[in-house]
């Protein structure tokens, strides 16, 4: 389909999309950046207040509500967090359908409106959450991780309402917070009962769309040393010193994990990073460590047991610590803390990317190439966790297409190009229009 073959309600939508402007997503955009929502943060809840306010202000039946934190996290499936919270709040709209009880809505839009935090404040140019503008990229954190893609979602629900439209169903827009550390809000919005037959996750895709991911556990190690005076170090054992060759029992365990992998990872460099994020160890500059803290994540490879991933990286500590004098009568201890993300997979797609038996990622690629004139996205995976999982393992097909790069993500030079916004709303719009009746 061409341009100029749009029905005339895919050409009306358009039209209101192209009617907003991109004055109105850069203006939204900004307002949201502007909300410090790290996760964890009181600003997780105002983040999520102003979404609905959003929705609500577009007509949509609109739950907004507060997370049952002790019920949640006390479910056997819970996929864990890392940051503490005193509360957490879900926010879904639904547009269109008839009303009635129990109406499954044919296609939702999701998005998280959790951010990471800034990190090294010397190292951006400006307040990471004042939003900068240089020609049409915008700076800041969120910028593509992912409040462009949250933005797309409301600007692609708002040209369907203006353009008076007949949608073929009910369409919904899921907002989610506590991605970022497990995905507690997408854990939540799926328990509370709201679904979808198909879902389109706008996480940042470098134009491409992204049909599986690894999955990441979070891990501790606790490693244990012997205490003495620094001018005495020969007396004790640093648990630093022990600690540097479980480390590189670990780097040789990524490489293992990544001498063969999935066509849909094959063009990264690492497909399943194993790394170590945050390392704590001694309490005084002239005391030799007696413990030491490593904290990191895992890949998950594409379609492997979570158990059977766990497994392996336990062995290898424990192979790790018997090869070694003092970690022999002290072993590294293991903890699976904070987020757990398996790994995820779009239903009905086959391991070379190739097989498709779903009406969603066919409709997404033949939108987007409708309103780029263009080619269609390639499928691709990504080696990241993402909600994706959680949708598809709820039997929701599921995938990621959206503006920005995942490689600005979590950096001090975060960034969108704006008219990605606009593309992936066009995209929205056109895939909402052709969701199949039955």
């Amino acid at each position: 389909m061409t341009l100029s073959s749009l029905t005339g309600a895919e050409r009306a939508a358009l039209d209101a999309v192209d009617a907003l402007g991109p004055s109105t997503w850069t203006a939204m955009l900004a307002d949201l950046i502007a909300i410090p929502s790290v996760t964890g943060s009181a600003a997780e809840a105002e983040a999520q207040r102003w979404v609905a306010d959003r929705l609500e202000a577009l007509g949509c039946d609109v739950d907004h509500w507060q997370v049952d934190l002790t019920t949640l996290t006390a479910d056997p499936e819970f996929p864990g967090m890392e940051a503490p919270r005193e509360e957490a709040w879900g926010t879904v709209g639904v547009l269109g359908g008839s009303g009635a009880a129990g109406e499954v809505p044919f296609v939702a839009f999701q998005g998280h409106t959790d951010v990471v935090p800034p990190g090294d404040l010397g190292q951006w140019a400006g307040d990471p959450f004042a939003a900068r503008a240089a020609g049409d990229v915008m700076f800041g954190r969120g910028a593509c991780d992912m409040k462009a893609g949250v933005v797309a979602n409301l600007i692609a629900v708002e040209a369907l309402v203006r353009s008076g439209v007949q949608l073929p169903g009910p369409i919904a827009v899921h907002a989610v917070g506590g991605e970022e550390d497990g995905g507690l809000g997408a854990f939540a919005t799926l328990r509370r009962g709201h679904t979808a037959r198909a879902c389109v996750i706008t996480e940042p895709t470098s134009e491409t769309a992204i049909i599986a991911t690894g999955g990441a556990l979070t891990f501790t190690l606790t490693v244990a040393g012997a205490a003495t005076h620094g001018s005495t170090r020969y007396e004790g054992v640093s648990a630093l010193d022990v600690f540097v060759p479980v480390y590189q029992a670990l780097q040789d365990l990524e490489r293992e994990r990544n001498a063969e992998v999935s066509p849909l990872m094959a063009e990264y460099p690492i497909a399943y990073p194993l790394m170590v994020g945050r390392v704590d160890a001694g309490d005084w500059s002239s005391t030799v460590p007696d413990r030491l803290t490593a904290e990191g994540r895992y890949g998950v490879q594409l379609g492997e047991d979570v158990a059977l991933a766990r497994a392996a990286f336990e062995e290898r500590v424990a192979e790790a610590s018997a090869a070694d004098p003092w970690l022999r009568d002290h072993p590294v201890r293991v903890a699976w803390s904070g987020g757990q993300f398996a790994s995820g997979r779009y239903a009905g797609a086959g391991d070379d990317g190739a097989a498709d038996d779903h009406w969603l990622l066919p409709t997404l690629q033949d939108a987007v190439a409708d309103v780029t004139g263009g080619v269609r996205p390639r499928r691709r995976g990504a080696p990241y966790g993402s909600d994706l999982r959680l949708y598809n393992g709820a039997g929701i097909p599921s995938i990621h297409y959206g503006p920005g790069e995942a490689r600005h993500a979590h950096s001090t030079i975060e960034q969108v190009r704006l008219p990605e916004i606009g593309v992936t709303a066009r995209a929205l719009v056109l895939t909402a229009l052709r969701a199949p009746t039955a």
